[in-house]
């Protein structure tokens, strides 16, 4: 391909890696553009699971170089009529099916541009009807890498499929959200962010979408968390603020509210689900 330079490719999937189906991608991305570096962000997203695999692509792609191309899928929707696009947004590319995988990194965006990606223009063999991440986004993913420029994949669109944000409501003395994703450790992560720690110890909450209320500062030894039957005091800097065993909500590398066990499952332990409701009570 008679491109520049190639900008590293990270994959995503729901694939696991029992399969074949991660090292044919890359196959043929390889086949297309044998210098590009690629990347493993992760292959063990719940199989189908839309929202973690948003979530987990937001807590990563601010991490990587510039120009990065993020191969994305996660694809119940595959050979149906959802579409193929790919995506231009804070000087990343975004490749993978339109069903709301993209929803976290597009809310924050300021500026995104988006082609459908057209099949006759992408494909270098034949389009199946189950592994669009082969045969369509791998080598898409492949010539934005290279330095195709967008418009040459496909008609471009401004209409994406966004996600309804998970539920997180700030008022004066509460604050409501719930659990979004759990984590290799069992660490149970939250929808209640973005969170700071400021010069005086307190926590500092900016929500992310206007929707959810206003910012909110407070002193993170004067609240107590309601999960399901466990109730907690405070809010933790460290695992290890908390004895071997014992659960403990603190603020994760993310910016959001985790219940954890120090050295142990909360996940496991607590037997809880993604979608399940938290409330923080403010004390006075």
């Amino acid at each position: 391909m008679n491109m520049r330079s190639p900008a590293p490719i990270a994959l995503l999937t729901d694939f696991g890696t029992q399969d074949a189906y991660v090292g044919m991608m890359k196959g043929v991305i390889l086949r297309l553009c044998p210098a590009i570096p690629l990347i493993d962000l992760t292959h063990e997203i719940a199989a189908q699971n839309i929202r973690q695999a948003a979530f987990v692509l937001w807590t990563a792609y601010r991490y990587f170089p510039a120009r990065t191309t993020f191969l994305t899928v996660v694809d119940p929707g595959v050979g149906s009529a959802r579409r193929p696009v790919a995506i231009e947004c804070g000087g990343f590319n975004f490749v993978g099916p339109d069903n709301g995988v993209f929803s976290e990194v597009l809310l924050e965006a300021e500026h995104w541009r988006a082609v459908a990606i057209d099949e006759y223009l992408a494909l270098t063999e034949g389009l199946t009807a189950t592994f669009h991440g082969r045969d369509l986004f791998a080598p898409t993913a492949a010539r934005l890498a290279c330095g195709a420029p967008l418009d040459t994949l496909g008609a471009a669109t401004d209409r994406l499929v966004i996600l309804p944000p998970p539920h997180l409501l700030i008022t004066p003395n509460s604050i409501e959200g719930e659990v979004i994703y759990i984590d290799h450790f069992g660490n149970i992560v939250t929808s209640i962010g973005l969170f700071k720690w400021d010069m005086d110890g307190h926590l500092v909450l900016q929500p992310r979408l206007e929707s959810a209320g206003q910012a909110l500062r407070f002193a993170p030894d004067r609240v107590i968390l309601y999960l399901r039957h466990l109730a907690l005091s405070g809010i933790a800097r460290t695992y290890t603020a908390a004895a071997p065993g014992e659960a403990i909500a603190l603020i994760n590398s993310a910016g959001q509210l985790e219940i954890a066990i120090n050295q142990g499952s909360a996940g496991r332990t607590l037997g809880l689900q993604t979608g399940e409701r938290i409330v923080i009570r403010l004390l006075e």
